[in-house]
C-alpha cells in the first residue's frame, strides 16, 4: 500500500461530531492486486471499503461494528483480528481417499517410467 512498506498498514479514522459511540473495524487485509514490488489496492477495494464505512455494518468475515462496551471488556485493545474473525475452517482430509490416489498415480509413474525406459533403450541411451 505504501512504497517500500512491507508490513501490514492499519489506517485508523477518527471523525469529530460523529453520530455514534460504536467503532467500525475493517479488516480489508485480502482486498488487493499482489504486484511486483508492493501490493496495490484496486478501485474495486476502494470501493468495497468506502461502502463498508458508510454502512457501518458488521459484515462476516470483513468488519464488524463494536461497542464502547465490547471495546471497554477488551482493555480497549483495537487489534483487528480481536473483532473481524476472519479465520476459516480447513476442508477435512479423506485420508483413505487420498492413499488410495496415491497408490494410482504411484502405479501411474511405473508405468510412464518403463515406457520412458523403452525410448531410452531405442535411442541407445
Amino acid at each position: 500500500m505504501f512504497y517500500g512498506v512491507s508490513i501490514p498498514v492499519t489506517v485508523l479514522v477518527f471523525k469529530r461530531g460523529r453520530k455514534t459511540k460504536d467503532l467500525l473495524f475493517i479488516d480489508a487485509s485480502r482486498e488487493f492486486e499482489k504486484d511486483k514490488t508492493q501490493n496495490k489496492l484496486r478501485p474495486e477495494d476502494v470501493e468495497k471499503i468506502t461502502k463498508t464505512y458508510r454502512d457501518y455494518k458488521t459484515d462476516d468475515k470483513y468488519s464488524y461494528r463494536a461497542t464502547r462496551n465490547e471495546i471497554e471488556e477488551n482493555e480497549f485493545n483495537l487489534n483487528i483480528p480481536r473483532y473481524v474473525d476472519i479465520f476459516e475452517e480447513e476442508e477435512e482430509v479423506d485420508i483413505a481417499k487420498t492413499q488410495k490416489e496415491i497408490e494410482v498415480l504411484e502405479k501411474e509413474l511405473v508405468g510412464v517410467q518403463k515406457e520412458m525406459s523403452g525410448y531410452l533403450k531405442e535411442l541407445g541411451l
